[in-house]
């Protein structure tokens, strides 16, 4: 009877050992992996909180005869840059969530005035002006503040213009411009990093007119573009296009297209760079179907703004050129970008792409004290750089020695 027992004992000790987990043993590890997950948040927030170096302008490093300095401060996450025939500077924010608009009331090259449009916005990245009014882009809404000019004090009530973009924040930030047609450009971003969108408003370029009527898709295969602008003679539009993540420090490289009609096609998700298929959905379709970029530039720089310079300030040489924001790599071991980029075009052609400033990152430390975003032109011929780490605006002029 006691060997029975004993038996019957180390049976059931066995039988539960082998048992499926109870639910409050997935209960506990299901616990154990929020607060893991919860442990990585908070230390990343207090990674991304850490005190941010200084602004270092004498570590910029700009061609002979340029020098940089400051037009307005602790413009906080400053990003896409517009101005009015009356000299308003409108800026953009993200995480921010406020529309600024500054003025230099003296003609001293310094903002003195700095006024709070509208805050609490859903990523307002994108801002454009027309007639008066004031278009600032949020995720999935344009909004429009009328006069705005006499009403910059008084955090005016917008009109919603269109509210029909997609609501997805992954690459939902839209920078926003006025096209040489009169309508309004609009991208919408891929909403991952990489994947098949069946919405085929996704990974594009569209347009609306200003009123919002009658949205249309210009250009396909875009992954996330957050500059765009047309070349001031034969007015085609030039836009540059973040490469996907995670396939190496190296690959693939970001892009500067060019788009001399529309229903073009990039090759997002299929082709990246114009001749590197996704190692995902690359099968489906063949590079060669596809417009390849005008420039392929180094991997992760995540190139922003771009400008053609029409000034008359700087010299010849820069005269029709286009200057690119690379706000540089979040996930690259070894940083890339974070400086201003000259491309030089012969015709459609770009012949060369070579730094014109840079020193925001060192690259021996590491440390990073700016990242340029967008660029804007001022009717002397200097140039305005926004930057929404160090919270600034920065201007870049020319002086022959």
């Amino acid at each position: 009877m006691k060997k029975l027992l004993l038996i019957f004992s180390v049976y059931l000790l066995i039988a539960t050992a082998c048992q499926a987990p109870s639910n409050d043993t997935k209960a506990a590890e299901t616990t154990t992996e929020k607060t893991a997950k919860a442990e990585k948040v908070t230390n990343e927030k207090k990674k991304a909180e850490k005190p941010k170096p200084p602004i270092q302008l004498d570590k910029i490093k700009l061609p002979k005869g340029f020098k940089i300095e400051l037009f307005a401060e602790k413009v906080k996450n400053a990003r896409s840059l517009r101005r009015s025939e009356a000299g308003t500077i409108f800026v953009g924010s993200m995480r921010a969530g406020n529309v600024y608009a500054l003025r230099d009331e003296n003609n001293d090259f310094k903002a003195e005035k700095k006024f709070v449009i509208d805050k609490k916005l859903n990523r307002p990245n994108g801002v454009a002006y027309r007639d008066g009014s004031l278009y600032v882009a949020e995720i999935s809404r344009i909004l429009r503040y009328d006069d705005i000019e006499k009403n910059m004090d008084k955090e005016p009530e917008p009109t919603i213009v269109y509210d029909e973009y997609p609501t997805e924040d992954h690459h939902g930030w839209k920078y926003i411009n006025f096209g040489p047609d009169g309508k309004l450009y609009v991208p919408v971003g891929a909403p991952c990093n990489i994947c098949e969108s069946e919405d085929p408003i996704f990974n594009t370029i569209t347009r609306i007119n200003p009123d919002g009527t009658n949205r249309e898709i210009v250009q396909t295969g875009v992954r996330n573009t957050v500059g765009f602008t047309w070349h001031p003679i034969n007015q085609e539009l030039w836009f540059t296009d973040n490469g996907r993540d995670w396939m190496g420090d190296d690959l693939p490289g970001c892009e500067l297209n060019h788009a001399p009609k529309d229903g073009m096609h990039f090759g997002y998700p299929y082709c990246h760079q114009g001749d590197l298929p996704d190692p995902e959905f690359g099968e489906k379709r063949s590079c060669d179907e596809f417009t390849p970029p005008a420039q392929v530039l180094e991997a992760h720089v995540a190139p922003l703004g771009l400008e053609f310079y029409t000034g008359q300030q700087f010299p010849a040489e820069y005269k029709n050129q286009i200057i690119v924001a690379e706000h540089g790599s979040w996930n690259r071991e070894k940083k890339s970008g974070y400086r201003l980029m000259l491309a030089k075009l012969d015709g459609n052609k770009v012949v060369s792409y070579t730094p014109f400033a840079e020193g925001w990152l060192d690259h021996d430390t590491q440390e990073v004290w700016g990242r340029p975003v967008d660029i804007e032109l001022l009717p002397d011929g200097s140039m305005l750089v926004s930057d929404d780490y160090a919270d600034v605006v920065y201007r870049i002029s020319y002086t022959a020695s």
